[in-house]
């Protein structure tokens, strides 16, 4: 299914970086060191790409390399799998050898919405490393928001432990002016 022969291109960051391939309509996402904040903006253009794909299959979201993962990439990764549901009627699947992430993917709910394996069958190839996207702080900040809204529809658990977080940024959105809150995806 997934050769040698795979496209990459890297999605990178300082701390953490995003690796990505297609070939026959499957794409993998490769989560590689530590994925925070800095990552959502290109997450979120990743999630606006696999939305408009004409060609996809199924995906794979890669976290072997992966050493931490904090909540704003997790809501983005959940977003991912309700957005592949929704418009393509398909469950993605996580690669997770690591047992404390695995342990918290869990913990978030992610085995409702993901296929959660060990280990990837085969390798996937030659990477390429691109830029990372960069973004205004008012659409990082709702890219934040949306991502911790997508957690806490995940699961009771999550509602509790993100619902402050999300109370402080909706109060703070309140505060920008309109044509910021609005022109922001």
């Amino acid at each position: 299914m997934i050769s040698r022969y795979l496209r990459w291109q890297v999605l990178g960051s300082f701390m953490g970086k995003l690796l990505f391939a297609e070939r026959d309509g499957v794409q993998v996402l490769k989560l590689i060191g530590d994925v925070r904040v800095t990552l959502g903006p290109t997450i979120s253009t990743f999630l606006t790409r696999l939305g408009e794909s004409k060609t996809f299959k199924s995906i794979i979201i890669d976290l072997t390399e992966t050493q931490g993962i904090d909540s704003t990439s997790l809501g983005l990764l959940a977003k991912i799998s309700l957005t592949t549901q929704e418009t393509f009627g398909t469950i993605p699947t996580i690669i997770s050898p690591n047992e404390d992430i695995t342990r918290i993917l869990e913990s978030m709910g992610f085995d409702k919405v993901f296929v959660i394996l060990k280990e990837l069958v085969t390798e996937c190839g030659q990477l390429g490393e691109l830029n990372t996207e960069i973004v205004s702080e008012s659409k990082l900040r709702k890219q934040v928001l949306d991502a911790h809204r997508v957690l806490m529809s995940l699961n009771e658990r999550n509602r509790g432990e993100f619902q402050d977080l999300v109370q402080a940024l909706e109060h703070e959105r309140v505060g920008e002016p309109a044509e910021q809150r609005d022109r922001v995806a």
